[in-house]
């Protein structure tokens, strides 16, 4: 049984007649009765009497088609709410980053989400990825921010924005003097880096794998490495939206780091089932107008999301 087939016997009760309710849906009269039959055969009741005319529905026909129409009466209705849900910008609303992209987009969040979107009641936190891919998982967040694809079926992934990383080094170190810091030169000099502790990256813990920008700077705050440089020497890794955090004394310390240029991206994460389309939307506007316009994603820069 298929909510079509309801609106079938519903169309033929109004019409009284098979061909004309076949061509308010644009079905030869054939079809339309093998699909009413299939139902019949299903419901095992003659829901229509063939031999009267106009077509007329049966005793039990009668109540059949009576109940189908509560039924997509009811289906409307669930529409309606879902549709509602979607457009609804009021209730909580609680979003999970990681702590390198928290700094910059908190302070932006709450003031453009608190100016267009007062119903919305913000919480943010900061989160390790995988600790935001369980929690929305479990519906104990709404949405995630997290760099790297993350590649979860039951995720959906929208990137918001592109940005590459800047290493930030001591007047003290002697790439300092350089204008620009090769990537595969960075293990060797003293990299300072959050990931089990605080500490300086040891080349031998490599082990011959490559370099990964993110894995080892995705829990650091990025104010504690940059003191941590200023104290001790030595280099560190920012991403570029943090160059307008930092004092301008402390911009003169950031050199591009090339051959490749690191890059990664910022995404926007739900669970697949999430229906709150103008809240998501809220928070796509409030990364427009806090990321510069060159970073977005072309996705984010020109439209709306759809879910």
């Amino acid at each position: 049984m298929t909510l079509q087939q309801l609106r079938y016997i519903i169309a033929i009760d109004q019409y009284r007649h098979f061909g004309k309710a076949a061509e308010a849906f644009g079905l030869t009269q054939s079809t339309l009765s093998l699909m009413v039959k299939k139902l019949e055969e299903e419901l095992d009741v003659l829901i229509f009497d063939r031999d009267t005319h106009p077509v007329a529905p049966t005793e039990a026909g009668r109540k059949v088609i009576d109940q189908a129409k509560v039924v997509l009466y009811n289906v409307e209705q669930i529409t309606q709410i879902t549709q509602s849900e979607k457009e609804s910008l009021s209730g909580q609303l609680k979003i999970a980053l990681i702590s390198t992209v928290a700094p910059v987009l908190i302070p932006g969040l709450f003031k453009h989400i608190g100016q267009t979107c007062p119903a919305i009641s913000l919480q943010t936190e900061e989160m390790l990825t995988d600790t935001i891919k369980a929690k929305l998982r479990k519906a104990e967040v709404d949405m995630g921010v997290v760099a790297v694809p993350v590649s979860e079926p039951d995720l959906l992934e929208i990137p918001m924005y592109h940005e590459c990383f800047l290493a930030y080094v001591s007047p003290k170190n002697v790439a300092y003097a350089q204008e620009q810091i090769k990537s595969e030169s960075l293990p060797r000099r003293g990299v300072w880096i959050i990931r089990n502790g605080l500490r300086q990256l040891d080349p031998s813990d490599l082990h011959g794998e490559r370099f990964s920008y993110e894995q080892y700077f995705e829990g650091g705050r990025v104010g504690t490495l940059i003191q941590v440089v200023n104290d001790n020497g030595g280099i560190t890794i920012i991403p570029e939206t943090h160059r307008n955090l930092i004092m301008y004394s402390q911009q003169e310390c950031l050199r591009p780091i090339v051959d490749p240029v690191p890059m990664r991206t910022v995404s926007l994460v739900i669970r697949k089932d999430y229906i709150h389309e103008a809240k998501l939307n809220a928070v796509v506007d409030a990364v427009k107008h806090i990321v510069p316009g060159t970073l977005l994603d072309g996705q984010i820069r020109k439209e709306h999301i759809r879910i």
